[in-house]
């Protein structure tokens, strides 16, 4: 098996995640380059993976200046820096693993997927859970014809209601105007999970929701600024000394300190906006919602995306002419109409990241650069674009009131300058 190399750029949470691959086989991967804006970000990863001091750079824009010198480039910069770094290292002949979302625009999704065809490059979205061992089972039952024909999908992400205010609240992913839309940074995994699933393209889509709770109108009296400050704190679900100076979710603290210690965690409560009031946070994507999908040749799917819930899990329902299929963390079962049997199967715990998804599409990635010769991925960037355009739909139809989208009417209306700027 020959062993690759890869430049990474962006080095927080998802970054380290994928480039983890590299230490657990380095006989398969090795990061030979980093690039990462904030000094102790770079250079933790770079002593982790034994990268010399000239191969780390402050920015994109200084790695892929150098020639190429890897045969991947992996970007996990944040949602509106995907477009400029992809652009550069396909150009530069890179194959690109890209982290979701590919960019909050459309536009810019449709010019990365046109640019990796010109260039003859993979680009692929980390869509993972279509490497994971429960969603590819979930899709060989249906594909082995076990429920007969799908006519309906209920999909529920449980957001959990400790991660929405770490990471959707106080955290980089609060603001649509500087990431994305909610249901594009967090749902397009679901998205893209129910269109693999009905494996037909998604017609129409409408939906509902808004941002309900997190707001300044639900402060309570005598509340301030920062929960350490606060005289309400102790009665507050969401107060962040209880999270990240509690066992359960101190690790989370690491988005905002590398270093865990009490002193560190409370200077951060004191100095990052994971310390700020869930209720006076410059927050505005939503809570929760809701999407309903028609799918060619009439069956339905209906996404609910809420953060108030104790768990964080995704549990799925799919309703067959012969069959259904339940699932939820670890666990299928299946029922059978005919013979009233019903039958479970067991998904084993995984070791990595996303149910197993983070380490699964990284070696899927890897086998198709040594095998390229052309074609697509499990999620390249050709099919992600669909899922994506699904997702901008679903949030257009949510700032107007529900409207229902025509998805053939709603994807034409990017193509006519996209056509243009190709001529």
């Amino acid at each position: 098996m020959d062993k690759l190399t890869a430049v990474l750029i962006g080095a927080g949470a998802r970054g380290g995640a994928y480039a983890r691959y590299a230490l657990d086989y380095p006989h398969e991967l090795d990061v030979v380059a980093v690039a990462e804006a904030d000094p102790v970000r770079r250079d933790k990863f770079a002593q982790d993976h034994n990268i010399p001091q000239e191969r780390c750079y402050e920015s994109w824009e200084l790695l892929l200046k150098e020639p190429r010198m890897a045969d991947i480039a992996i970007i996990c910069t944040q949602d509106r820096m995907h477009h400029g770094p992809t652009m550069q290292a396909l150009k530069q002949k890179y194959h690109v693993l890209l982290e979701k979302p590919m960019s909050p625009s459309p536009e810019e999704c449709l010019e990365m997927e046109r640019m990796a065809a010109e260039q003859g490059r993979l680009l692929t979205i980390c869509h993972v859970l279509r490497y994971t061992p429960f969603w590819s089972t979930i899709k060989k039952v249906i594909q082995e014809g076990r429920i007969g024909e799908i006519v309906s999908i209920q999909l529920n992400e449980n957001v959990g209601y400790w991660h929405i205010a770490h990471s959707f609240v106080r955290g980089n992913w609060n603001n649509s105007d500087k990431s994305s839309p909610m249901i594009l940074q967090k749902s397009c995994h679901d998205m893209d999970v129910l269109s693999w699933l009905m494996d037909r393209p998604c017609v129409r889509v409408s939906s509902f929701g808004s941002l309900k709770y997190f707001h300044e109108g639900n402060a309570p009296e005598r509340s301030s600024a920062r929960c350490l400050t606060c005289a309400v704190e102790p009665h507050c679900a969401y107060s962040a000394p209880r999270f990240y100076l509690s066992n359960e979710f101190r690790g989370w603290a690491r988005h905002f300190t590398p270093d865990l210690t009490r002193d560190n965690i409370v200077k951060g409560l004191q100095e990052t906006d994971y310390g700020r009031c869930v209720f006076r946070s410059d927050n505005n994507v939503v809570d929760h919602q809701v999407v309903n999908l028609e799918f060619e040749g009439g069956a339905t799917a209906m996404f609910s995306m809420c953060g108030f819930t104790f768990e964080q899990e995704r549990r799925i329902q799919i309703m067959g002419t012969q069959g259904e299929l339940r699932g939820e963390e670890d666990k299928i079962t299946l029922y059978d109409f005919l013979t009233h049997q019903k039958t479970t199967i067991e998904i084993p715990v995984q070791t990595s990241g996303h149910g197993g998804g983070d380490s699964g599409i990284v070696r899927s990635f890897m086998n198709q650069v040594r095998d390229y010769s052309g074609g697509e991925g499990l999620t390249s960037a050709s099919v992600s674009v669909r899922s994506h355009m699904i997702a901008f739909a679903a949030e257009e139809s949510r700032l107007n009131g529900g409207q229902v989208i025509e998805l053939s009417d709603f994807m034409e209306k990017w193509q006519p300058a996209n056509a243009d700027s190709a001529q």
